[in-house]
């Protein structure tokens, strides 16, 4: 199996490529982003990789990437959320013109090729009412130009499957958390900075409110449906959308709150400072916080555990800064 990943240099490009690395079907992976991503350490892997700064806008570079001989292709590149509202032609151009020349070239080169599209709940926009379970067959409405970009690609991937040119995989994923590293331009961005810098002994913004509830995911499950969605047989989808809503979990800041304080005790929940921010506010809003997975339990999709297990999860990888005796060990 011959595969590329694009955003490979990220937080979830990184964790995909060192399962792959470490997969006995995949012979050569192709690793690229803006600057060269790392490359994984995987001792022993047999996978023959290669790691490529490329801008995936310019089309001689995607000519170049998007060849007859690969067998899987990952697209995670993207301009998030936040940015993709503050930039409208920017993210017009990374989200959606580079997609557009990426789907062209494939379906050139390699008809049917396997594309796996991480596309984001965002597509939906607003629900009706707060208790509102959407499904892959409720009208989106995206209420931000990042979802609106998205939204575009998915639909354009879906009809070049449906005519035989691609085959297609459309992942709606949930917010995904607790990722490490700096902030990130994801309206989403705090959800994980709630978590990460108090838990290091550095102050966390919360600008949302409280009651805001969010569907979330862990790394780790994200990451494992990625790789299952490579894996589903074409005729499984049956003719029908190759949109699956990623299964992940509900829960309100305040639960985060609680399982920051369970888990890093008073001294983490203390530096979380609120900053109400109405841009992200209005951002985070915009997205359903409650969907049904019942397509993605058929197809084999695994379901996420528990919050407070995705953040002990987190302290075991990461660590925890423990100068304070209210810090469990």
């Amino acid at each position: 199996m011959n595969v590329i990943v694009t955003g490979a240099g990220g937080f979830i490009g990184q964790i995909l490529a060192a399962a792959l690395v470490a997969d006995s079907s995949v012979s050569k992976l192709t690793l690229t982003d803006l600057t060269e991503p790392p490359l994984p350490s995987t001792p022993h892997s047999k996978v023959e990789t290669r790691c490529v700064a490329a801008d995936l806008t310019s089309v001689e570079t995607c000519k170049s990437l998007f060849t007859a001989d690969l067998t899987v292709i990952y697209l995670l590149h993207g301009l998030m959320s936040g940015s993709a509202e503050a930039n409208l032609e920017l993210g017009l151009k990374i989200n959606l013109d580079s997609m557009r020349q990426i789907f062209d070239i494939l379906r050139e080169v390699k008809p049917g090729v396997r594309v796996v599209f991480p596309s984001s709940c965002a597509v939906y926009g607003p629900p009706g009412s707060p208790k509102s379970v959407i499904t892959e067959r409720d009208a989106p409405l995206p209420g931000t130009s990042y979802g609106a970009q998205k939204l575009i690609s998915e639909v354009l991937l879906n009809d070049f499957s449906r005519r035989g040119l691609l085959d297609g995989r459309i992942l709606r994923l949930p917010t995904i958390m607790v990722r490490p590293g700096a902030p990130t331009g994801a309206a989403s961005s705090f959800a994980s900075g709630i978590f990460r810098e108090p838990l290091h002994g550095e102050k966390g913004i919360l600008p949302v409110p409280k009651s805001q509830e969010v569907w979330i995911c862990s790394p780790k499950t994200v990451v494992e449906n990625l790789i299952r969605a490579r894996d589903i047989p074409a005729e499984r989808f049956g003719g029908q959308s190759r949109v699956v809503n990623l299964p992940g979990i509900t829960v309100t800041v305040q639960q985060m709150l609680d399982v920051l304080k369970a888990v890093g005790g008073e001294r983490a929940l203390s530096l979380v400072e609120e900053q109400q921010d109405e841009s992200t506010a209005r951002i985070v809003a915009s997205w359903p916080a409650r969907l049904n997975t019942a397509r993605a339990s058929e197809l084999g999709f695994k379901n996420d555990g528990s919050l407070v297990q995705t953040v002990r999860d987190y302290v075991e990888q990461y660590g925890i800064k423990k100068e304070d005796p209210s810090v469990p060990t």
